[in-house]
């Protein structure tokens, strides 16, 4: 059990990681049983040895059980270890999804190390900064990525080695080629359970990506509370994971899925919906999770009437705010329970687990004690009585312990306690239920008026010929910002015009004057980011070039 008074963790490359949550909180949490009090390599031990022949993962290479995965997991860490790697080190992930990424993942965990996982669609300038800020000293990652950073080196002065799987290629060393002495002599370091494991990466999509650092009982205790509340059956879950391992969300797969819960992972290298439904038939997952984009172009998917979908038990939606249209249209084509969960890499959960039919569009359900107890509170940082509007405050199991290489995110985003501030608007009503109404820091400033982009968003969303919609600003010289509307039609029929749109959230649906968007811009489908998620980054310089005017201006100047 952790002291009350650790000392922070400090990399052998001086990053220092400090845990905001009081230990006395995290030692009544283990006492009550609400995280496991181990490491995430033992708990992965622990399946290993119940159930060795049990599919851990299923990717395009295969089945791969669990006595196979922790051999590979345990080949990569002899040769970590053997070249000095271990409980000092920050380690990148940098891995399509696949057994290698698993691999790596639990390899890092084994030698006590601390894993920082990055999507793999980041561009080189992102993986460049996340690195250098972190001073990661290693990276797991592919042969081209290895090419790639040769001359971006300068801008990464504590990364000292890079590894691969496969193939040797130069300037990187194998992680799947040690002697056999080394891994018969290589032992797994056991670790405090309040350790770090894991840093999570923000999707970026309003600032520079955030990083925030996770222990091991943070990820199997909190996270795993909360993907087991989904379970809906007595089997071990076998989970067909759409996002990115390295993103928050997909933090469910290697911590949770495996070293918690003992599951399978069905994995796919690349999101494309008609794969996603051919892998429900063939692999038989229990649940799909994935970000409302992704799920709804599965369920608007022509040529699929007749796919196999009847091992689902459910639909698992993150990672960005679920509007109607796409529930309804999950509900339609899966006809299984489709749950909205409310999180962020921040460390706050909540779901619709407990009556998913109850969902409306900002319903974020009632939180779990076992996860994150949640508070609304004012500017202060006082609660307010129950209905009213204010800031969501988390803290509970779940939660990380800082943010890393940013002790000024920590000095905004954290309080007194460990408690968490999302950044995010909501209300609690008198029987505990949650409700998101928007974001603090995503607004649209117009002429000094705030715009909600999420309030737009749900609105235009219920329009019947729209499959997807984003709304991010567009510079103006005089009002300072204005609204876009990004728009993609359904199904290649060729969307409503600007001034039926307009009219339609005017008329229909009663937007204000002040908040109808005043450029559109049409596209196929909109762009997704590297966690899966549609890229607001992206649509913003898209709208910059080719927006064009709707036809009706809001008159409030």
């Amino acid at each position: 059990m952790r002291p009350v008074n650790a000392p922070p963790w400090t990399s052998a490359n001086g990053i220092v990681l400090a845990d905001r949550v009081p230990g006395r909180l995290r030692a009544e949490w283990t006492a009550r049983g609400l995280c496991p009090g181990r490491d995430l390599y033992t708990l992965f031990g622990e399946h290993v040895r119940m159930a060795p022949g049990r599919p851990a993962v299923i990717d395009e290479a295969g089945t791969l059980d669990y006595a196979a995965l922790d051999i590979r997991v345990r080949r990569a860490a002899a040769a970590l270890s053997g070249a000095g790697w271990g409980s000092a080190d920050i380690i990148g992930v940098l891995l399509p999804n696949g057994r290698d990424a698993v691999v790596a993942e639990l390899a890092v965990a084994a030698i006590g190390a601390v894993a920082l996982p990055i999507p793999d669609a980041r561009g080189l300038r992102d993986v460049v900064a996340l690195l250098a800020r972190s001073r990661a000293g290693a990276l797991i990652t592919v042969p081209a990525m290895v090419e790639a950073t040769r001359d971006r080196r300068c801008e990464m002065p504590h990364l000292r080695e890079l590894w691969t799987f496969g193939r040797p290629v130069t300037g990187a060393r194998g992680l799947d080629r040690p002697g056999g002495n080394e891994v018969r002599r290589w032992r797994p370091t056991r670790l405090a359970p309040e350790a770090p494991a894991r840093i999570l990466v923000s999707s970026g999509s309003e600032a520079e990506p955030k990083m925030v650092a996770y222990s091991h009982n943070a990820m199997a205790g909190g996270r795993g509370n909360y993907l087991a509340a989904l379970r809906f059956g007595p089997e071990p879950m076998r989970n067909l994971l759409l996002v990115s391992l390295a993103s928050s969300f997909g933090s469910c797969g290697t911590s949770v899925t495996l070293a918690r819960h003992g599951g399978t992972l069905v994995l796919l290298s690349r999101y494309d919906p008609a794969a996603a439904l051919r892998a429900i038939e063939r692999h038989r997952p229990t649940h799909v999770l994935g970000v409302p984009t992704m799920l709804r172009r599965m369920a608007d998917l022509d040529g699929h009437a007749d796919a196999d979908l009847s091992s689902l038990r459910a639909v698992i939606a993150s990672g960005a705010p679920l509007h109607q249209e796409a529930w309804d249209a999950c509900v339609r084509r899966f006809d299984r329970p489709v749950v909205n969960v409310y999180g962020s890499t921040d460390g706050v959960n909540c779901h619709t687990g407990g009556d998913p039919g109850r969902w409306r569009p900002g319903l974020a359900g009632r939180p779990a004690p076992d996860v994150t107890e949640v508070t609304v509170r004012d500017r202060e940082g006082r609660p307010v009585p129950a209905g009213e509007i204010g800031e969501i405050w988390a803290l509970g199991p779940m939660s990380p312990l800082c943010h890393v290489a940013a002790p000024e995110l920590d000095d905004r985003y954290r309080a007194a306690g460990g408690w968490v501030r999302t950044g995010d608007l909501g209300r609690l009503e008198a029987d505990g239920t949650l409700w998101v109404v928007g974001r603090i820091r995503r607004v649209v400033v117009r002429g000094g008026l705030n715009i909600s982009p999420l309030e737009v968003e749900r609105e235009l969303g219920t329009h019947p010929d729209i499959a997807d919609v984003c709304c991010v600003p567009v510079p103006d010289p005089d009002l300072g910002e204005r609204l876009c509307a990004c728009v993609a039609s359904k199904n290649g029929v060729p969307p409503p015009s600007p001034a039926v749109l307009t009219a339609y959230l005017r008329d229909e649906r009663g937007l204000e004057p002040r908040k109808l968007p005043e450029r559109f811009v049409v596209l196929p489908e909109l762009p997704l980011g590297p966690t899966g998620k549609v890229c607001a980054a992206t649509l913003a310089r898209i709208a910059a070039e080719s927006a064009v005017p709707g036809s009706l201006i809001p008159t409030e100047e």
